[in-house]
């Protein structure tokens, strides 16, 4: 159920248009940014963000006649938590939860970095409650293990070792993003690292979530099932490791595994592709939720 906004600690990054609501379900509040009215799509933020990864691309959402739903997941943003525990499915059951509770059947969802775990876990478990899925940045759970992927794991460590108060605006540059950052751009993204229990939560994210699905997707688990939702992938064309030739290569004859996926890329993009093109991952997910719908 909606439960009234509260005053939010730390202030909510500015951004125009969206309304704010705490929803309640079991063990959980979670604080969701909507905006628009029409068939739901559900945006899900990697790390170390939240709602406000989508402050530019939910609004163009909006306007092509879709209501954005932009929750924060366990352990980020402004949702809290009563058990601070966090297993491989935990964030899984909390939007399943969070979808009946607005009573949203089936959804359009998209994904970034951590948040596309989720994504991922919801297609092939609950194909029925998504239409199309639109991921960034990630490669789909077929993909097959390559070590020339994992510079593109290279920040993980400062997450599984997470030490309360560390900074972690340092993934916030010129590697991971192919325009520069304002320092307010950065705040914004980082604002509720300074809750304790948001910290917290870093580590319990990385290692019991991020890393046991990773070994399952390295292990094969995904290529051994089949992926019915349409699904586009979409990478920045800056993103390294993660070129056109290397996805290729990892994802090498796609149709064994997936009814229907596609793969774009972003030009001038890099794996922050929402603050680099917004206006383009906008677009991209709009044509992909009209055609494969």
């Amino acid at each position: 159920m909606l439960a009234p906004a509260p005053a939010w600690s730390p202030p909510l990054p500015e951004a125009a248009g969206f309304e704010h609501h705490v929803v309640e379900t079991p063990g959980l509040r979670t604080h969701v940014a909507a905006i628009g009215e029409g068939e739901p799509v559900v945006l899900l933020h990697g790390a170390p963000q939240h709602w406000w990864q989508w402050h530019a691309v939910a609004p163009v959402v909006a306007e092509a006649g879709y209501r954005a739903l932009c929750p924060d997941l366990r352990g980020a943003g402004w949702t809290v938590a009563d058990d601070p525990r966090i297993e491989r499915e935990t964030r899984l059951r909390d939007l399943l939860a969070l979808l009946d509770a607005l009573h949203v059947e089936r959804a359009h969802v998209v994904s970034h970095d951590m948040g596309a775990i989720t994504a991922m876990q919801l297609t092939y478990d609950h194909p029925e409650r998504v239409r199309t899925a639109v991921q960034l940045a990630v490669p789909p759970g077929f993909f097959t293990f390559s070590p020339k992927i994992i510079p593109a794991f290279q920040h993980l460590p400062k997450y599984v070792w997470h030490r309360p108060g560390a900074v972690l605006d340092g993934d916030f540059n010129e590697r991971y993003a192919a325009l520069p950052m304002s320092e307010a751009t950065v705040s914004a993204h980082l604002a509720p690292m300074r809750r304790p229990d948001i910290d917290a939560a870093v580590r319990p994210l990385a290692r019991r979530m991020v890393l046991p699905e990773a070994m399952r997707m390295m292990r094969g688990v995904y290529r051994r099932r089949r992926l019915t939702v349409p699904t586009l992938v979409v990478f920045g064309r800056r993103d390294r490791p993660f070129t056109a030739e290397l996805v290729g290569r990892v994802c090498r004859d796609p149709e064994r595994y997936a009814d229907r996926i596609e793969f774009a890329y972003v030009d001038d993009a890099a794996h922050f592709i929402t603050d680099d093109a917004p206006a383009a991952v906008a677009a991209l997910a709009i044509d992909w939720f009209r055609r494969a719908a």
